[in-house]
């Protein structure tokens, strides 16, 4: 039995801190595989500053060099109705129904869900489980005790919390600001992903989509 993550994520740009984190859940969760999942531009709850084809090819340039790491365009080729977290953990453990599937998430993303604002938020809880990662200001453990869905349906397992150990919250928002000022963010993503913006002048205008 393989345990796998499914690290979903805009990666608008795919960004280092990205890459430190899959790396960082992978070795401390014993994790035989991190799935890179790029949300779809269709999706209402997000705008993407660039289209699902470049960052998808963003991806793939990013991981290709860890063999751990899997790039997967589920998401990418659904329908707007079908993206939801719930659909998709249904699909991945259909695909590996002998595997163990984790759902990697922020802890920003566990206080959506205890306040109801995730779809099918009560049955995603009680069937699947989680590696979440902690967020400066969000009591992780208070989180949980005090919403009815997150406790009411933790067995002792649903929740793994992790602290990285470190602060790194270089956002995809500030590279994309730096290339649109002109400014240098070279050593903040990938250099193939860097030179990648570069030969398209992706981010180039904050309205190019």
């Amino acid at each position: 039995m393989a345990r796998i993550g499914i690290y979903g994520s805009s990666f608008d740009p795919v960004t280092n801190v990205h890459l430190w984190t899959a790396s960082t859940i992978a070795h401390r969760c014993n994790l035989d595989k991190v799935i890179f999942l790029p949300s779809s531009s269709k999706r209402t709850d997000k705008t993407m500053n660039i289209s699902d084809h470049h960052r998808w090819n963003m991806v793939k340039l990013a991981i290709r060099d860890n063999d751990k790491f899997i790039a997967d365009d589920y998401e990418l080729q659904q329908e707007a109705w079908k993206i939801t977290t719930y659909e998709t953990l249904k699909y991945f453990k259909e695909l590996f129904p002998n595997d163990e599937i984790y759902f990697v998430m922020g802890a920003d993303l566990l206080v959506d869900i205890a306040a109801g604002k995730w779809g099918n938020g009560s049955a995603l809880v009680k069937e699947n489980k989680f590696i979440v990662m902690a967020r400066d200001g969000i009591d992780m453990l208070q989180t949980i005790s005090r919403s009815a869905i997150l406790r009411n349906n933790d067995d002792g397992t649903t929740f793994h919390l992790l602290d990285k150990g470190l602060s790194m919250e270089i956002s995809s928002t500030y590279i994309r600001e730096e290339f649109a000022m002109d400014g240098e963010p070279r050593y903040l993503l990938p250099d193939s992903c860097y030179f990648y913006i570069k030969e398209y002048s992706l981010y180039a205008d904050e309205h190019e989509r």
